[in-house]
């Protein structure tokens, strides 16, 4: 076996049992092991958004809507970013309606 498959394998092992060895030392300390993200914090931005006017049967300004995606998800989304979504969504005819200025609602079924 060459040196450099040699040394490839060995330091595969050693970055792998540092790991677990770090892992155990975490847990003797009492801190519990990383927890995947739930369902909540894998949605889209749009996701969040749709949930977020879902609920609130009604057209919301963006500002409730940032505040509301924020205290359901706790995630802070960027305004701008959450706009230009939206806006791209809406010109597609996509699930959401912009009512006023800055104002977004769900698009009525059927349309």
């Amino acid at each position: 076996m060459s040196n450099d498959v040699k040394d490839t394998i060995l330091s595969t092992i050693e970055a792998s049992l540092d790991a677990q060895l770090r892992a155990v030392r975490r847990l003797r300390k009492g801190e519990r092991p990383e927890v995947r993200q739930s369902r909540k914090s894998r949605l889209s931005q749009v996701d969040m958004a749709y949930d977020v006017l879902k609920k609130a049967d009604g057209p919301l300004h963006i500002t409730d809507l940032l505040q509301r995606i924020q205290s359901a998800f706790g995630v802070r989304v960027d305004r701008d970013s959450l706009v230009s979504s939206l806006a791209k969504k809406i010109s597609r005819g996509d699930r959401f309606v912009r009512t006023q200025r800055n104002t977004f609602a769900l698009r009525k079924e059927g349309k």
